[in-house]
């Protein structure tokens, strides 16, 4: 666009100009016939013909020319031709040039006339038509000059020159297009001519400009209202777009915002504004939003939408292609889509046209199209494809050879046979195309995913191809595909096929290893096999044959078989030699032998360990050859916490190879790995040559040792860990670090001494032996207390920092009481065990519940003194409390003492005695007679005797008699038979009253049941021989008590 205010200023040519450049025009025509530019001198008016296209969007530029010198110089060069020669030529144009005047005759005026104008506002476009007044040839080529000015004639915005070619009676058109909205300001154009034909002589200067014509889309804004302009305008993505605002009355101070972004502009009038938007954005299928708003008064909101579509795009990898001759089917990639939800832009359209045929096709997809071949089929095909939508076009072009764009189907039926374990034969077939057309076929032969065989076949209808150096039962995946041979373009798909091989016997022995080890006197023998691999399996392995023959006499061999997919089997041998042979089977055959020799020393060789610093990457195992006749070398390893049972790993190495490095994945920092090397000799026995361990890399001791506290002193003590294993750690355990702490401020000589915070002293002592696990300290303070610690150590570090643990040393003082004590309380314990296992003996013997009178120790003193005053009177016993030890069934006496009730069992028999002459009636008493102190009754009752009722006593006790004479009597006749009898024949029986307000059973009384019955108050209890007893007590002396009736006692 050209600036405001910008003019194109036209200049005159003079009349010598006009001459000069008809001369240098015929020159030139004279000389080759072509067409040249007019040279004018420097401030000359350019030639008419300068300026833009028709398709110029802009001010037309005047084109330079050459001085008159530079052109006589190219037209008249120096020549080797003789001076006559050269005036010939001039003279030749001189001839010409007075010709070409008399044909050219004079000049004419182009005048523009009929100016129409008229406007397009949704697309902002104004259109121009006109005619050529007065135009006396049939056509003439011209410039058409066109100024455009706004709001003000003299604000000239844009100059364009038109070239066209004008004949008579024709209208010509031109349009331009408007940066601001035709609403919102007003436009005048105006346009001149002038004739710039080399056929004619030029036209001394331009036509005189057309009247202004003015351009404007009449709007009217009521009060109160906003117009925005453009109205639902469409652009493209990149564009700059002008935004026009129209006010009403009473209209001011409007803010506007783009989505959300508040967006500015300058004022044209007082009614009219504009806001520039540069490099407008695609930011929604909907459409852009554009918001104003009045600030003040009514405070209204007024809205416009920019409908902004993406950048039409060129189609990419336009292709056509035919697989039958029959149909092309072109494809290509339609870039972005830029439809808008908005009905006026929909996506882009695609088209087909073919220039030999003429035909155009509008495809129904955005990215195919199938193109039908006529039956008058032609050769070469040239395709314009174009896409275009509302706001531009894009197109691109093919040309191409029909038979050079076959793209093959895929290959038909492809069939596969074994023909063994190794080959199979694989056919197909193929569409044909004539004769004369051969196509060029692939084979793959493909393995879990990877290409093993490839070749290529010539093929005009069908083939089939040899597939060899096969795997037994693997299984392949066979694929075909086709292409044409004598032009190649496209690969057809592929056609597939997939096929297993049959199973063959295995082709390789195991690799097999044994572990041995002592076990209840004989060898534990672990075989141990690696599985074949598929490529050696040639099958899938069901089991495992192991033959075991011993060496020292001919016996029948011993046959196992084991199930795959185990790979161990633990035999157990005596000591004598084995051969054993191991053998994998599947369902076609067994493959070749492995054999392992057991000798007699297996599994007892005794070899020094050595230790061994490992890698991340591994470890470096090396040995000394032993003999130099060895068939090869095996290294075994597995992890040295499992022993014999661990997951065994080895490797077989030649002879020759004395260090390897060994690598595996399950090698962890940490864990110790042990190593031995065997030396394989001749006759496949295995010899142990070396022994060694370590780690990849030892880490810090994960676990302290559990302290025992022994033989604890009052200035000692002894710490022991004897249970701590060290080789379950993880590193080579070095030694141990003990650690104590307490208040004194000095440590002992071998101890490190550190100072802690609180007047703490920490003593450290190291132990650099790690078999050494124990330790006493000594010298301490006694009644002290202490805190100590002990953890390993090793390469790597300490083990873990734990809590300290207290120890109290213990006083003098006590620990001599501790031993006084000890032998005291053992003592104790032990006579108290004695006792209670002679309880019985020692309750008779001690404390009996009643004494027997025939055990005491008075008796035997009565008997050697012979004195009857040693023997307390029982006038004299007087006990305050009876108790009752062996009652018999009777009936129940009650008994009332103070006004209390008691019930006894009285196993007695009333009897009714006269009373005596003072007594009133009859008084009863009660006479005890205690059996256990009877030894007769007791022996009896000892024999099972069954107690009888008591039968009438006679009177040979006088019981008609008052009771102390009664008591003489017995007192008497008692200590006399203790000096006639002995002791161990005398038998005692306490007699005694019981005193007791009333007594006896009323049931059973004689007396006259209205009357109470009294008894006197107990007075005594006297022990009665038993000599003295009537017979009839004796008989009846089971019995504990009878009733007696006295006189005297009220």
């Amino acid at each position: 666009m050209q600036p405001q205010g910008e003019v194109k200023t036209i200049f005159q040519k003079s009349g010598q100009e006009r001459s000069d450049a008809i001369l240098r025009r015929e020159s030139k025509l004279a000389l080759g016939g072509q067409r040249t530019q007019l040279i004018h001198s420097r401030g000359a008016e350019p030639p008419p013909h300068a300026g833009t296209d028709v398709l110029t969007r802009g001010p037309a530029r005047p084109k330079t020319g050459r001085a008159p010198e530079q052109v006589a110089r190219r037209i008249v060069r120096p020549m080797a031709l003789s001076a006559v020669l050269h005036q010939a030529f001039l003279l030749a144009v001189l001839f010409l040039r007075a010709s070409q005047s008399e044909v050219l005759g004079e000049s004419f005026q182009l005048t523009p006339a009929g100016l129409t104008v008229s406007l397009q506002p949704k697309l902002q476009q104004v259109n121009l038509q006109w005619t050529a007044a007065g135009l006396t040839h049939q056509e003439v080529n011209g410039v058409f000059q066109i100024e455009i000015s706004r709001i003000k004639k003299s604000n000239i915005i844009w100059v364009e020159n038109y070239n066209a070619t004008v004949k008579q009676n024709q209208t010509l058109h031109w349009h331009w297009k408007s940066d601001i909205p035709l609403e919102c300001v007003t436009h005048f154009v105006r346009i001149r001519a002038m004739v710039d034909d080399v056929r004619y002589p030029p036209q001394s200067s331009w036509s005189s400009w057309s009247p202004w014509r003015e351009v404007r889309e009449h709007v009217s804004v009521k009060p109160d209202t906003l117009l925005i302009y453009p109205e639902k305008k469409l652009f493209e993505e990149g564009s700059n777009v002008t935004i026009c605002l129209m006010y009403g009355q009473n209209m001011n101070n409007v803010s506007c915002k783009l989505q959300e972004e508040p967006i500015h502009g300058e004022q044209l009038d007082s009614h009219v504004s504009l806001m520039k938007l540069n490099n407008v954005a695609f930011l929604s299928s909907t459409g852009t939003n554009i918001n104003c708003q009045v600030m003040r008064g009514t405070k209204k909101t007024f809205g416009d939408v920019l409908f902004v579509s993406k950048v039409l795009e060129e189609p990419k990898n336009f292709s056509c292609e035919t697989q039958d001759f029959k149909t092309l089917k072109c494809s290509w990639e339609p870039g972005v889509d830029t439809a808008l939800a908005w009905s006026q832009q929909h996506s882009q359209s695609y088209t087909l046209y073919e220039s030999f045929s003429g035909r155009r096709e509008l495809s129904n997809h955005r990215n195919s199209h199938n193109w039908q071949i006529t039956e008058k089929s032609q050769e070469t095909y040239n395709f314009t494809l174009t896409t275009e939508n509302n706001l531009r076009k894009r197109s691109v072009n093919l040309i191409f050879n029909l038979t050079h764009r076959v793209h093959p189907k895929a290959p038909q039926d492809v069939t596969i046979e074994t023909i063994s374990a190794t080959k199979a034969n694989m056919t197909w077939k193929v569409q044909t195309y004539g004769d004369k057309y051969t196509l060029l076929c692939q084979v793959e032969l493909q393995h879990e995913g990877e290409v093993i065989y490839e070749h290529n076949v010539s093929v005009h209808m069908s083939a089939n191809q040899l597939l060899s150096d096969l795997e037994p039962d693997t299984k392949y995946k066979a694929r075909v595909r086709c292409a044409g041979a004598n032009r190649f373009w496209k690969w057809s798909d592929w056609a597939q096929e997939t096929f297993s091989t049959p199973e063959a016997a295995p082709s390789q022995p195991l690799d097999v290893w044994r572990q041995v080890w002592p076990e209840n006197g004989t060898n534990a023998v672990a075989l141990f096999w690696k599985p074949l691999s598929n490529s050696q399996a040639n099958g899938k392995i069901k089991f495992y044959n192991i033959v075991v023959e011993n060496q020292d006499k001919p016996t029948k061999p011993e046959h196992y078989s084991i199930r795959a997919p185990s790979t161990v089997i633990k035999l157990n041998l005596d000591r004598r030699p084995y051969k054993i042979n191991i053998t994998a089977n599947n369902s076609a055959g067994a493959s070749p032998e492995s054999v392992m020799v057991i000798s007699n020393d297996s599994g007892h060789e005794e070899v020094w360990e050595k230790r061994i610093h490992g890698t991340k990457d591994g470890f470096r195992i090396s040995w000394e050859p032993v003999s130099g006749d060895a068939l090869g070398y095996v290294v075994d390893w597995c992890e040295h916490s499992r022993g014999q049972y661990c997951n065994l790993q080895w490797e077989k190495l030649g002879p020759n190879i004395t260090s390897t490095i060994i690598t595996s994945d399950t090698f962890e920092p940490g864990v110790r790995y042990d190593f031995r090397v065997f030396e394989l000799s001749m006759q496949q026995n295995a010899r142990l040559i070396e022994r060694q361990t370590g780690y990849t890399q030892e880490l810090a001791p994960l676990e302290n040792p559990n302290v025992e506290i022994k033989n604890l002193t009052s200035n000692s003590f002894v710490l022991s860990w004897q249970n701590y294993s060290s080789d379950s750690q993880p590193g080579f355990i070095k030694g141990y670090s003990v650690y104590l702490k307490s208040k004194e401020l000095q440590c002992h000589q071998n101890w490190e001494r550190h100072l802690l915070p609180g007047d703490s002293v920490l003593c450290i002592y190291d132990i650099n032996d790690p078999e050494k696990k124990t330790l006493t300290v000594e010298n301490l303070q006694p009644e002290s207390l202490y805190e100590f610690l002990v953890t390993p150590y090793n390469s790597a570090g300490q083990g873990p920092n734990e809590t300290f643990t207290k120890v109290r040393t213990t006083d003098e003082r006590s620990f001599m009481l501790l031993q006084i004590i000890l032998p005291m309380t053992f003592c104790v314990l032990l006579l108290i065990t004695l006792c209670y296992w002679k309880s019985q003996w020692v309750k008779e013997t001690c404390f009996p519940d009643i004494p027997n009178p025939y055990k005491s120790s008075i008796l035997s003193l009565i008997k050697s003194k012979k004195s009857p005053h040693l023997i307390m009177s029982v006038k004299d016993c007087i006990p305050d409390i009876l108790e009752v030890i062996n009652k018999a069934e009777g009936s129940k006496t009650q008994c009332v003492d103070s006004g209390k009730l008691h019930t006894e069992d009285a196993p007695t028999k009333s009897l009714s005695m006269p009373p005596e002459k003072d007594s009133s009636g009859p008084v009863p008493c009660v006479f005890f007679e205690n059996f256990t102190y009877d030894q007769t009754a007791f022996d009896s009752v000892s024999r099972g005797l069954i107690p009888e009722p008591l039968k009438d006593i006679p009177h040979q006790l006088g019981l008609l008699a008052t009771p102390d004479k009664l008591l003489n009597v017995l007192e008497k006749d008692y200590m006399k038979s203790l000096v006639e009898s002995p002791t161990e024949e005398t038998s005692l029986i306490y007699v005694s009253q019981l005193a007791s307000p009333i007594c006896g059973d009323k049931d059973r009384l004689a007396t006259n049941p209205s009357l109470p019955v009294h008894c006197s108050q107990y007075k005594r209890q006297m022990a009665v021989p038993g000599s003295l007893i009537p017979p009839s007590l004796k008989e009846n002396n089971s019995l504990t008590s009878t009733i007696l009736l006295g006189q005297d006692e009220q």
